[in-house]
């Protein structure tokens, strides 16, 4: 048996950051995904958002890989919230989303992170946080 713990933050937005999750279906989107990543076998520890995106610290199975668990995660919800007629305008993910690795010993930073998305996004657009992360971690914005 494999003993595996590997933290992942990951962050993903709707597509063109149209703030679809409105405070009163943010919390049956976020319902959903947690039972989604149960049956499909995907540990998230938390999960959080706002209005245009999501935040999720997650551990991946020896068996998993971090785009097959984004590509279930964004795919299915998504079809859930059009199948559920959630928003008024089709639904969809952006195609991009980050996945960092986290120590343990800053697991309860990130939690409390996730857990204060709207009172972080009161003081920060998504457009900044996103830009953040690209500096921060040395990414490449894709060019569209």
């Amino acid at each position: 048996m494999a003993y595996v713990k590997n933290w992942l933050h990951c962050v993903w937005g709707t597509k063109n950051r149209i703030p679809y999750m409105t405070d009163n279906i943010r919390k049956d989107i976020i319902d959903h995904i947690i039972r989604n990543a149960k049956v499909k076998g995907i540990y998230i520890k938390s999960i959080n958002g706002y209005k245009e995106h999501m935040h999720c610290l997650l551990s991946l199975n020896p068996d998993q890989s971090l785009s097959s668990v984004m590509q279930l995660i964004k795919g299915e919800s998504s079809y859930w919230i059009n199948k559920q007629k959630l928003t008024k305008l089709k639904f969809e993910w952006a195609v991009e989303y980050f996945g960092v690795s986290v120590s343990e010993s800053h697991v309860r930073r990130v939690l409390n992170y996730i857990h204060n998305q709207e009172e972080h996004n009161r003081k920060k657009t998504w457009e900044d946080e996103y830009n953040e992360f690209i500096a921060e971690y040395g990414f490449q914005p894709i060019q569209g």
